[in-house]
């Protein structure tokens, strides 16, 4: 039994799209609501002591979705930075931005930078969030950085002069914040879909049915729980209890 708060989840929030087909509106409203939900649960977070969590909002693959769906994406994270930032200032919500950010047009980078800096001393909760983002991408990213620092002399060895686990991590974009405990993933599906794939090698997987518009504040504490209630071993086998001790 684990009785401890995560002190990272990692959520990938799907099922937008499905949730408005279901109700027979278009995609967009489907979004839409999910920006509700995005803000519900940052309060939960905030609420229930999780120190950091990351948000899977938009990942290099859905350039690939209609040139209309892309542009409504792109105005609903705007809307939610310019009209939410002050509130989540104020709630001690620190804003991190995880990607390839230089991608995204130049307005919604402005908005993102001021996101940053107007939160930057916050630290009630990590709200990180995920733009342009793949996992495979952030990987090679790394690797890159680290032939090149060490083609400059420049590159830092563990004690056995290898690159240690804790080496790599520090160039991953993800560099300073610890692994996820917990993924959620909404909407019934069974893949991570080229999200943290470093990093989630540990975490405690809960799936739900649910779409992400439906899912509620009792959703997220459900999955804590259940998170709490698994015994984690991290590779290791579960310690046998001896007759008699």
């Amino acid at each position: 039994m684990n009785n401890k708060t995560p002190e990272h989840i990692a959520i990938i929030m799907d099922g937008n799209g499905r949730w408005a087909n279901s109700r027979g509106l278009p995609r967009a409203a489907g979004h839409r609501a999910g920006v509700k939900t995005v803000r519900e649960i940052v309060k939960a977070s905030a609420e229930l002591g999780v120190p950091i969590l990351t948000l899977y909002a938009f990942s290099q693959e859905n350039w690939k979705r209609p040139k209309e769906e892309v542009a409504i994406l792109m105005e609903l994270l705007e809307y939610f930075l310019s009209r939410e930032i002050e509130a989540l200032r104020k709630e001690g919500v620190r804003l991190k931005f995880i990607g390839h950010l230089e991608a995204l047009p130049p307005h919604i980078l402005n908005e993102l930078h001021k996101a940053v800096e107007s939160t930057k001393n916050n630290k009630k909760l990590i709200l990180n969030i995920a733009l342009n983002y793949g996992a495979r991408t952030e990987i090679l990213d790394a690797v890159e950085r680290i032939v090149e620092k060490a083609r400059r002399g420049e590159l830092e060895m563990g004690p056995d002069g290898r690159i240690t686990e804790e080496i790599f991590s520090n160039y991953l974009y993800t560099q300073g914040l610890p692994d996820p405990d917990l993924l959620i993933r909404t909407s019934g599906e069974m893949r991570l879909s080229n999200f943290l794939l470093w990093q989630l090698s540990y975490a405690e997987i809960y799936i739900t049915k649910k779409f992400w518009p439906d899912f509620t504040r009792d959703d997220f504490l459900r999955a804590v729980h259940e998170y709490q209630r698994r015994e984690r071993r991290f590779g290791d086998v579960q310690p046998v209890l001896v007759s008699g001790q």
